[in-house]
């Protein structure tokens, strides 16, 4: 046993000088967790910000100019007067997301409590920014018309209070830096552990490891060790200097309760990478079977959409890929500051499906090693 790990050990350091001395895969590493993870946080916005705006005001009143002063930024560009019968030609043209229409006569009709129509009409093509937006404008021009005259908005039966917990100021910037580090490990842990051994076959090294007394376990446990520690590292620097300190996002729960769990899902995602790797003939075969599995595992694991909003077939499917279940445990720890009493099915489910992928990936990489000989 002792001997056996010695091995294992042995060769997983001869990983990492192979990954050292690979310039490509190292920039890789740097850019995917420093660079990469700034870029999409800050960049990647689903809130409305500086949204082009139009208002037809047909009324030119005090209360309609009050309504087009209230656009303010940083929601929206300000605001361009324009006629009614150039909103089709601009709204084809695309230079107005929004376009207001108030009425003739609506602060008259608003004193005399006729319940006036305002139209907005919205280019939908930005649908995350359409949807966004018209809720803000509806909400601005509503309490514009309540403060000017509130005699004529009557009472609500009913008072709403929102209390957003977890990330008060609904930034999208606390969402897409962490979920970006978390995709960017699933990424790296497939992409190195497979790449790894595809270059042992195209260099030639693999006959090399075929003479000497090590087990195709051995080999695997290495690869996974010592590439998984690389990812787990890069990982958690990102997470304390790029996340924490130069976006600012605030981390609600245990890094080190998270590292370990990250330790845990590296076992079976570079499982999985070596799995791929062995029924993979070159490297650029392997590139072609990882991307398509890559875009599904973080699409459908719940770091872009909820999973409750997938096809429930779909949400089954899913449960056997250990990126769900990661985002779930990741999300629970870095935002709501779960516990292991709360984390440990999903951890439980990485074991399971790790075990899974490296008992497939040992089979399959043993029969390698046979025909290879």
């Amino acid at each position: 046993m002792i001997a056996s790990l010695k091995r294992i050990w042995r060769l997983g350091i001869k990983e990492l000088y192979s990954l050292k001395a690979d310039p490509v895969l190292m920039a890789l590493i740097v850019y995917t967790f420093t660079i990469a993870i700034y870029t999409v946080a800050s960049g990647a916005k689903f809130e409305v910000e500086n949204a082009a705006v139009a208002v037809v005001d047909e009324d030119q009143t005090a209360l309609s100019r009050r309504m087009r002063d209230a656009l303010l930024k940083p929601f929206f560009k300000e605001p361009v007067l324009i006629e009614a019968s150039e909103v089709d030609r601009a709204m084809d043209e695309g230079r107005f997301v929004f376009v207001v229409s108030i009425p003739p006569k609506f602060e008259h009709d608003v004193i005399a409590g006729r319940d006036p129509v305002v139209q907005l009409d919205i280019d939908a093509t930005a649908m995350s920014q359409a949807g966004n937006g018209a809720t803000y404008i509806q909400s601005i021009l509503l309490q514009e018309v309540a403060a000017a005259y509130p005699s004529s908005t009557g009472t609500a039966p009913v008072s709403v209070v929102t209390r957003a917990k977890f990330n008060p100021n609904l930034k999208s910037e606390w969402f897409n830096a962490v979920m970006q580090v978390i995709n960017n490990v699933t990424m790296l842990a497939v992409i190195l552990c497979g790449a790894a051994l595809i270059r042992e076959r195209e260099h030639g090294t693999l006959e090399h490891l075929l003479v000497m007394p090590v087990t195709p376990t051995e080999i695997m446990l290495a690869k996974v060790w010592a590439n998984g520690l690389v990812i787990v590292v890069a990982a958690t620097l990102s997470l304390i200097f790029v996340v924490q300190q130069l976006l600012g996002v605030p981390i609600g729960g245990s890094v080190t309760l998270f590292v370990a769990s990250m330790l845990v899902y590296q076992f079976s995602v570079t499982s999985l990478g070596i799995l791929i790797a062995t029924v993979s003939t070159s490297m650029g075969q392997f590139g072609l079977i990882v991307m398509p599995v890559l875009i599904m595992m973080n699409l459908l694991s719940g770091s872009t959409t909820p999973m409750e909003s997938m096809p429930e077939v779909l949400q089954y499917v899913m449960q056997l890929s250990p990126s769900t279940h990661f985002v779930a445990l990741s999300q629970a720890i870095l935002y709501r500051g779960a516990g292991m009493s709360i984390i440990w099915p999903q951890i439980l489910a990485l074991i399971v499906i790790g075990g899974a992928f490296f008992t497939l990936a040992r089979l399959r990489f043993r029969r390698a090693l046979q025909a290879a000989q």
